[in-house]
């Protein structure tokens, strides 16, 4: 890991006590240094792998184990090459945007996972946990980081999106063999439901003062969804939130869904800038994603933060439907974003920015296009017309001024109302402050 930059190589003058030169043999003559030496052979050949780092990253010390794993020689990492250096391009880039800077306020990083590269080409699942060692005067010496082999647990989900595409193939050859298809799409519906669970948060942390709720319908139980949403607590009194859609289902969006909603809250951490958030989601996507098979997302991106009198919502937009306001005199209507370019496409992105005040009485919801491009009974008869803004802003005005869970519990019926005309995943995410009780004079 590397958080500064200069090379601190002065540990031991400092008066540290510190001492991470390469290790090396000598015969024991007493207690103690027999002590020393199986310490030290304990370090060197522990089942897991050990590295020292000073804090501009450079490699300082490391054991067989992950020398081992890696195919390397000690020499040609000790004094030459970085932490960093070791990562998979897509690791690098996000080890030097998120975990160095997040290592450098924490002073410690636990079960990060990443992909080591080995000397013949090949990637290496890690889990990595890394502590910073600091001197006099709170200055960081040395970076002391254990790497854990998840080969295993890479493994387990790689099988698992292959148990979906098996399913999901099964299921195109189900006029052959029904009865092999309801047993192979009875399977799909349990990894598919597990895995969409995975991909949700389980509770959302509003800020005291405002409720929060939020739905997310499946439109079929045979396919993942790329849909998404959270609300988490930030650093000083501020709180960040998101809703987006992954383009595509299945296997594929569902690890791309995984990867967005990972590191929008990192980066949040790292940055709580609505722009800077999108950005940095945009950088990531176009490394890992690139080619033949580039993958994008829509999302609304925002920062909440105490007001005199409700709270204060900055939000950053790309390429994702306007948020609708439902204010506490009974109206509901559209915020403008504009402008706001789809995440992942585009090396350098314009995102559409506003700021929103949520008073007492107010609320605001976002949601995914599968609510708006729901197939309702046109003027016609016909089954085929889209439901449309107009219709939910119209529908949401009939409910305002309401509270988040009440907007969310309306939607829900309405959605149910839709039946097979909803064939896309919706997801919800209603933001409300509450009304102040009236108070009693008598």
């Amino acid at each position: 890991m590397t958080f500064t930059s200069g090379h601190v190589h002065d540990a031991a003058s400092s008066g540290e006590g510190f001492d991470e030169g390469n290790p090396g043999f000598t015969v024991p003559e007493t207690a103690a240094d027999l002590l020393d030496d199986n310490a030290e052979d304990l370090y060197d050949n522990a089942p897991c792998g050990y590295l020292s780092t000073y804090p501009d990253g450079q490699i300082a010390k490391v054991n067989k184990t992950l020398l081992g794993w890696l195919g390397r020689a000690r020499e040609d990492l000790v004094g030459r090459l970085r932490f960093a250096d070791l990562l998979t391009v897509g690791g690098k880039l996000y080890h030097e945007t998120h975990l160095a800077p997040m290592l450098a306020v924490q002073g410690r990083l636990d079960g990060v996972a990443l992909e080591l590269r080995t000397a013949d080409g090949g990637r290496l699942p890690v889990l990595v946990s890394s502590t910073v060692k600091y001197g006099r005067g709170g200055r960081p010496l040395l970076i002391r980081t254990t790497i854990f082999d998840a080969t295993s647990r890479h493994s387990y989900e790689r099988e698992l999106l292959r148990v979906q595409r098996e399913a999901e193939k099964a299921r195109a050859e189900a006029e052959q063999a029904r009865a092999l298809a309801e047993v192979e799409r009875a399977r799909l519906q349990r990894v598919v439901t597990t895995l969409q669970r995975t991909l949700l948060p389980p509770t959302l942390s509003a800020p005291e003062g405002m409720e929060v709720s939020a739905y997310y319908h499946v439109a079929s139980a045979d396919q993942v969804g790329g849909d998404f949403y959270d609300v988490f607590p930030l650093s000083e009194g501020r709180w960040g939130f998101f809703l987006g859609d992954v383009c595509g289902k299945g296997a594929d969006a569902a690890a791309v869904t995984s990867l967005v909603r990972y590191t929008l809250r990192a980066a949040a951490v790292y940055d709580p800038d609505p722009v800077a958030v999108l950005n940095n989601l945009n950088i990531v996507l176009n490394h890992e994603y690139n080619g033949d098979d580039p993958r994008f997302c829509t999302v609304v991106f925002g920062i909440i933060t105490p007001a005199s009198s409700g709270f204060t919502l900055g939000l950053a937009v790309g390429g994702h439907l306007d948020p609708l306001l439902l204010r506490a005199d009974g109206t509901a209507d559209y915020i403008s974003t504009r402008g706001g370019l789809i995440v992942g496409v585009f090396p350098d992105p314009h995102f559409a920015t506003t700021t929103v005040h949520l008073a007492p009485g107010d609320a605001l919801l976002l949601y995914t296009d599968g609510l708006v491009e729901a197939r309702v009974d046109g003027a016609d008869g016909e089954s085929d017309a889209r439901y449309g803004d107009a219709a939910l802003r119209d529908h949401t005005a009939t409910l305002a001024p309401t509270t988040a869970s009440d907007l969310v519990e309306g939607l829900t019926g309405l959605l149910t109302r839709f039946g097979d005309g909803l064939d896309d995943d919706t997801a919800l995410l209603a933001l409300s402050v509450p009304t102040p009780p009236e108070r009693d004079d008598q």
